[in-house]
């Protein structure tokens, strides 16, 4: 039996009366998916791995859930209330790596599962955290897509999501390592929309203002990309102005049509989703430990195995643009 459950901060829940240890297996064992904010286009496609993942599994209910803005506060309250169910497991994108320990302590104290995934949570506030790619092989693609249609170099800038977002933060500080294998590429700026997209919005405006011969925007995140493309084309300067980085192709199909983007990648989040509750599901059940050099399997996307930090990838970033758009935007 496979259920999914939609709920917010601000949703009561009932605590479940039940058995646990030996009599888990014949109950719905209860995963928590906890997402940046509900609303973003990302995650319900994660939300639609998991589900994928729970049908196969079976006897399996996932808690779909997050706050309604991207702050570590409106996590905390999340997650204090799933403490409060009892559920099996917390799989969740973090807001910020650091905040949210104490309460992501707190569950594991009692004996809820916890993992990160996308954005990820300090090595004390999870056993383990599965990223969606290699941070380096991110941070180079995002310079990459600028790049590949600046062959005489020019002006980027970073449009990103909230200056404590642990993963972009780290693709951002990737990018920057590899800026010599791109001679003639010069970032001019990093700005900050926090994955809102009215002011992210603002923020591409802002760019453009200040910096009048910008060439591209490269927003790592699908709230900012989205928003950037639009205030390009509002903008007038479609052909001018090329925006790239992290989106979903439902998002950016316009973008890519429009020419407001030439190229854009990501990985699949509803992949994301499916591996984040297979691999809670095997540590929750005891099918696997999290450990350094373990290996955890993740069902149709094969295996991973874990480093120093308990951390690992799950897949290469692939590129989109008008060669494929038509075949991925209904999809995610």
């Amino acid at each position: 039996m496979k259920r999914r459950t939609f709920t917010s901060i601000l949703a009561g829940f009932s605590l479940a009366a039940g058995l646990f240890g030996t009599a888990a297996a014949a109950q719905d064992m209860r995963i928590a998916l906890v997402v940046k904010a509900l609303g973003i286009g990302f995650f319900e496609a994660a939300a639609e791995g998991a589900e994928e993942a729970a049908a196969e599994l079976g006897n399996l209910e996932v808690i779909y859930t997050g706050p309604t803005d991207t702050t570590a506060e409106g996590q905390i309250e999340v997650i204090n209330s799933l403490i409060a169910q009892g559920v099996d497991a917390i799989a969740i994108s973090a807001n910020d790596p650091d905040a949210l320990v104490p309460a992501l302590k707190k569950a594991m104290q009692r004996g809820i599962t916890v993992i990160s995934w996308d954005s990820g949570v300090a090595e004390e506030g999870r056993q383990m955290h599965l990223n969606p790619s290699s941070n380096a092989l991110i941070g180079n693609m995002i310079i990459k897509l600028a790049a590949d249609h600046l062959p005489d170099g020019g002006q980027v800038a970073v449009l990103s999501a909230s200056a404590t977002a642990t993963n972009q933060n780290t693709w951002i500080a990737e990018m920057n390592k590899v800026m010599g294998n791109y001679p003639g590429i010069e970032v001019v700026a990093t700005v900050y929309g926090d994955d809102l997209a009215d002011k992210s919005y603002r923020e591409a405006q802002g760019l453009m203002q200040s910096y009048p011969d910008l060439d591209a925007i490269i927003a790592p995140t699908s709230v900012g990309i989205v928003a950037a493309a639009q205030a390009v084309a509002d903008a007038g300067k479609i052909g001018e102005i090329n925006v790239t980085g992290l989106g979903l192709p439902s998002e950016m199909a316009g973008a890519i049509e429009s020419g407001a983007s030439r190229s854009f990648a990501i990985w699949n989040p509803i992949d994301l989703g499916y591996s984040a509750t297979m691999i809670a599901h095997a540590l929750a059940t005891g099918a696997a430990t999290a450990a350094p050099g373990a290996e955890i399997p993740m069902g149709r996307m094969g295996s991973i195995t874990l480093d120093d930090t308990n951390a690992a990838a799950m897949a290469d970033p692939f590129i989109y643009d008008s060669t494929n758009i038509d075949q991925f935007k209904s999809i995610f």
